[in-house]
């Protein structure tokens, strides 16, 4: 007797099936995340081994972020070439060897190697987890997977300082990575044995090639650039990236199978929710580095005890995103995302205040504040972006999701190394900068809560769009 297929045209309707593709992609998304984040409450300690500035130590986190925001638009297609099943297990096998290497580092600059290596694995899995979902979900049942799968990164951005602060306080910051190679290795295999389907679009088509180099070295240079846009060579290579940007913009429109399809940007709802969605990122992933330096710099805390306190937003984040991604199948997921980027910029008015003799509770009221809006507003506003292009896009879609993230967060990191290095300048952050380190805090938070406000403006423009 045959069996029941289990998809149409790469549709699954098998639940079990169904349950499968959102374990493997949940598990790639949390340790991805992860990484990110678990980094955080162990920079200090970090820095105190290798005798590094406050800018090498910046530039630890921001490095690998750097890399998934080159890789991520590329990607997108690469992706849909190879078969996103199989890309998704080269993006895994990627992060192992990069985490097994940053374990091992002995050197700072053997660290930010290996960290680069990281984003290239984690763009790896970014671009193919949301579109695997997309692809292989019914409509009717997107907003919920994306809601899940988005569920899963913000409970490794919540446990990743917790879990860090425990290893790096307990056994040393190389943990951190050894911890996940065991456990990417059961994803991967889940991966082999269980998926038996592959998704492919565009295979037949050929690459983009100039497009490509185009990308890459005009997102390298601009985002490089506004990291030392203190100085003029900082200057000089920002406006060289943004031009070279704008001439990959208009390559691209004239190609007919391009590494980016500009022309989606031509839909109202997709432009305004990718541009709130990068600049929520710039906003917002700030936050995390700036709360972990004040608790252990200004308030003596831990790296152990400050990761328990960063629970609070990615914990509500967590237990929120399912919820609003699947409240976004059935209204407006624009008018979700309006609502939660005000309770975020009201959560970055309070950190305005942040100093030396804020007390600890107002600044987990804030921490809640940002991790409600944020679960509001990040599903509803994913599921905007995916659904507003055609299926054989969705590789496409999903690499503008993931490029927006990570170019929002590189950017937000460099803000803070810019801050850094007019108001402290190339230095270790002792008790005599402490209240340098508090100003840069402050003007930091200024800036992050007009760009929520325009992230506001943008979500609630596309929930009025008919487009």
């Amino acid at each position: 007797m045959n069996a029941k297929p289990s998809s149409i045209e790469g549709i699954v309707t098998d639940p079990s099936k169904k349950n499968i593709i959102l374990i493997v992609a949940g598990l790639a998304t949390f340790f991805s995340a992860f990484i990110t984040t678990s980094i955080t409450v162990a920079l200090p300690t970090i820095a105190s081994q290798f005798q590094i500035d406050a800018i090498v130590q910046t530039w630890i986190a921001t490095i690998f972020l750097l890399s998934v925001a080159i890789c991520s638009a590329p990607f997108g297609k690469i992706s849909g070439r190879l078969g996103l099943k199989k890309f998704l297990m080269l993006g895994v096998s990627t992060v192992i060897i990069a985490c097994l290497g940053a374990a091992l580092s002995t050197s700072a600059e053997i660290l930010l190697f290996f960290r680069a290596i990281q984003g290239v694995g984690s763009a790896m899995i970014s671009v193919s987890t949301v579109a695997l979902i997309s692809q292989a979900m019914p409509f009717e049942e997107r907003g919920k997977a994306i809601g899940i799968n988005i569920s899963c990164v913000y409970i490794g951005l919540t446990l990743g300082p917790v879990i860090g602060g425990i290893i790096t306080q307990n056994f040393g910051w190389h943990g951190m990575f050894l911890i996940v190679i065991p456990l990417l290795l059961i994803d991967l295999l889940l991966a082999y044995f269980k998926i038996d389907q592959e998704w492919k679009m565009g295979d037949k088509e050929p690459f983009d090639y100039i497009g490509t180099f185009l990308y890459a070295i005009g997102i390298l240079l601009a985002i490089y650039g506004f990291t030392t846009i203190n100085t003029l060579e900082g200057v000089i290579l920002t406006i060289i990236g943004l031009i070279i940007l704008a001439i990959f913009a208009r390559y691209e429109l004239s190609q007919k199978t391009p590494v980016f399809e500009v022309k989606l940007f031509k839909d109202v709802h997709f432009t305004s929710a990718t541009l709130a969605a990068l600049i929520s990122y710039l906003a917002t992933f700030v936050v995390t580095y700036i709360i972990t330096y004040h608790l252990q710099y200004i308030k003596g805390m831990d790296p152990q005890t400050s990761g328990i306190i960063l629970i609070v937003t990615s914990g509500l984040m967590a237990i929120i995103a399912p919820f609003s991604g699947r409240l976004s199948d059935k209204i407006n997921p624009q008018k979700l995302s309006t609502i939660g980027m005000i309770f975020v910029a009201l959560s970055l008015g309070i950190l305005m205040f942040l100093d030396a003799n804020t007390p600890l509770y107002i600044v987990i009221i804030a921490m809640a504040l940002e991790g409600i809006g944020l679960g509001l507003f990040t599903s509803p506003n994913t599921n905007t972006i995916m659904s507003a292009v055609p299926r054989k896009f969705t590789s496409l879609a999903s690499a503008t999701v993931a490029t927006a993230r990570v170019v929002g967060q590189t950017l937000s990191l460099g803000l803070l190394t810019i801050l850094f290095a007019v108001i402290m300048g190339s230095v270790q952050i002792l008790p005599h900068n402490y209240p340098q380190l508090i100003l840069s805090s402050k003007i930091a938070f200024m800036i992050s809560t007009v760009l929520c406000i325009i992230a506001i403006f943008l979500s609630y423009f596309g929930s009025k769009s008919k487009s």
